[in-house]
C-alpha cells in the first residue's frame, strides 16, 4: 500500500492524505497486536509452554525463537505490559515513516533475536519488550537526523513517555531480560542511521509575511545599489542639444618656480 507524502498546506487533499496514513498506522500496528493476544490466547487454552517459542541462546533449537519469541510473553501481566508500549510507537512509526518501517520492523525483529541468541544468558528469552525497545530508539534518532517539525515532535514524545527505556538495557532485574532491550535499542539505532532518509520530508509552508520580507529587503537593496556604467551620462556622450547650455572651466597653468617659469606642471 502506497501512502502519500505529507502536505504543508491544510487543505482538503492534506486532510485526505493524513487520514489515510493514520488508518493505515492504526490498522497495521492493530494487527501486530492481534497476533501478539492470539498467541497468548492460544498457549493458555491449549496448554503450550512459552519455552517452546522463546529464545534458548547458542542452542540450535533455540533459533526458530528469534522469529516467535517477541510473540510469546511469560505471562498476563508481561503481555499487558508490552502491549500499550507496542500500541503507541508502532502506530507513530507507522504514520511517520511507512516507508522505512516496512524495513525498520523486519531488521528490529531479526538482528534483536539474532543478538540475543549470541550473547544473552542461559535462559529463554521471550516477550515484545525487546521490539519495543527498537522501536523507541528508531523513533527518537530518526526524529534527530531528519530534524523536520513531525520528526523532532514524535521524537519528543516518545522520550517523554518512554525515556526510562534508556535505563532498562542495563541489567536491574533478575527476571527481566535487558539482553533483548539492549539488542532490541541497537537495532533499532541502527535502522534509523541506515533508513531514516527513505521517507521524503514534508515540503516546507512558505508564509506571507516571508514573501514581504524579501520584497522589502529587494526595494532596499535597489535604493542603495549603483547605477551600471552605461547609465551614467559623460561629456562624450552628452545630448547635442544639451551642450549648448553646458559652461566648462578650464584649469589655468601652473608656474613653476623653480624654472623661473619656463616649464608648466600640470595637474
Amino acid at each position: 500500500m502506497d501512502i502519500a507524502s505529507p502536505t504543508p498546506e491544510p487543505g482538503s487533499a492534506a486532510v485526505r492524505f493524513d487520514r489515510e496514513r493514520i488508518n493505515y498506522a492504526v490498522f497495521s500496528a492493530a494487527i501486530l497486536i492481534a497476533g501478539i493476544w492470539l498467541v497468548w490466547l492460544g498457549s493458555w487454552l491449549l496448554g503450550w509452554s512459552m519455552n517452546d517459542l522463546g529464545i534458548a541462546p547458542r542452542q540450535l533449537g533455540g533459533l526458530v525463537g528469534i522469529l516467535s519469541a517477541p510473540l510469546a510473553h511469560a505471562s498476563f501481566d508481561h503481555l499487558m505490559s508490552n502491549t500499550l508500549p507496542l500500541a503507541l510507537l508502532a502506530t507513530l512509526t507507522l504514520y511517520a515513516y511507512p516507508l522505512a518501517t516496512r524495513f525498520a520492523l523486519p531488521m528490529i525483529w531479526l538482528l534483536s533475536g539474532i543478538g540475543v541468541w549470541l550473547f544473552a544468558r542461559d535462559s529463554v528469552h521471550v516477550g515484545m519488550s525487546g521490539i519495543n525497545h527498537g522501536l523507541m530508539f528508531f523513533l527518537f534518532l530518526t526524529g534527530l537526523l531528519r530534524r523536520d517539525r513531525l520528526g523532532v515532535a514524535i521524537s519528543l514524545v516518545v522520550f517523554f513517555f518512554y525515556g526510562g527505556m534508556l535505563l532498562t538495557v542495563l541489567p536491574r532485574e533478575e527476571q527481566v531480560s535487558f539482553e533483548y532491550h539492549l539488542a532490541g535499542a541497537v537495532s533499532g539505532l541502527l535502522a534509523a542511521i541506515l533508513l531514516f532518509r527513505l521517507d521524503p520530508k514534508p515540503p516546507r509552508k512558505r508564509y506571507s509575511w516571508e514573501d514581504e520580507d524579501d520584497e522589502a529587503d529587494d526595494a532596499t537593496d535597489a535604493e542603495f545599489d549603483l547605477p551600471r556604467p552605461d547609465g551614467v551620462p559623460v561629456l562624450w556622450k552628452r545630448d547635442p542639444e544639451q551642450s549648448g547650455s553646458a559652461r566648462i572651466l578650464p584649469f589655468p597653468a601652473r608656474i613653476d618656480d623653480d624654472t623661473g617659469g619656463t616649464r608648466r606642471t600640470l595637474h
